[in-house]
């Protein structure tokens, strides 16, 4: 098929198969209503542009177009942070480490990240330090990936669910959710090219992105992952009990 062909049917196409779409969400994902893919910036424009703020951006280093944040956040004291020098980077350093870079006592109103978290080789480490320089009553958003192409090889290490960005700012590390979801649904399905049984059926539940906001509640002092109680992570839920064929 040419690609003017192509281009000529291609949005009616959509607009007939659109009406299927509902069928490959999950009723148990939820939008965000603050911080969707969509709508987090101005979330973060608007909560953070006030002097007297000072917001940290991890990841900040220009590499898919030309960021606006720090004009945005004019009347606060932005701050840009990466692993490598460019555009828009204040301070070069490893995540992983973040609060070795700052001042005994310095910290955040708002830290936020966008499309860096799935990059990082130790992300529970990251939230560690992420906690370590907010504020008590401080928020972090981060926006990141559940289901996307592989991308940035070979430093594309996790993807992450909602539920998978609970676990990381969780209670156990002094957060509060104030709000999580996945937003742009996926309509997926198996490949030829995949094992027999699996060929072409429909993949349900694929998001494209996840986002979490949270507020730093209580300080958490010399806080380690391996003595946390996965209950105290999970935030009392329970693994789901197998589907008979009644349900």
């Amino acid at each position: 098929m040419s690609r003017r062909i192509w281009k000529t049917l291609r949005k009616p196409l959509f607009v007939l198969t659109g009406g299927f779409d509902k069928f490959y969400l999950n009723r148990d994902v939820s939008k965000p209503s603050l911080v969707s893919h969509s709508n987090w910036q101005k979330y973060l424009y608007e909560k953070g542009n006030k002097k007297g703020m000072r917001i940290l951006e991890i990841g900040s280093r220009e590499v898919t177009g030309k960021s606006d944040a720090r004009e945005r956040l004019d009347q606060a004291t932005y701050v840009g942070f990466d692993y490598y020098p460019g555009n828009n980077v204040d301070i070069v350093g490893d995540a992983h480490k973040l609060s070795s870079y700052f001042k005994e006592g310095e910290q955040f109103d708002i830290i936020f990240c966008s499309a860096c978290f799935e990059h990082f080789a130790m992300p529970w480490i990251v939230a560690t330090e992420i906690a370590k320089l907010l504020k008590i009553g401080g928020e972090v958003i981060v926006e990141t990936h559940f289901s996307f192409v592989t991308h940035e090889r070979p430093w594309n290490f996790f993807q992450f669910s909602d539920m998978g960005l609970k676990v990381l700012f969780s209670p156990a590390l002094g957060f509060e959710c104030i709000d999580v979801g996945m937003s742009n649904p996926i309509v997926g399905r198996f490949s030829s090219l995949a094992d027999k049984y699996l060929r072409y059926r429909p993949l349900l539940g694929l998001y494209c992105h996840s986002e979490f906001l949270g507020k730093k509640v209580t300080e958490v002092k010399d806080f380690n992952w391996e003595k946390i109680d996965i209950t105290e992570v999970v935030g009392g839920t329970k693994y789901p009990k197998p589907r008979t064929n009644a349900d």
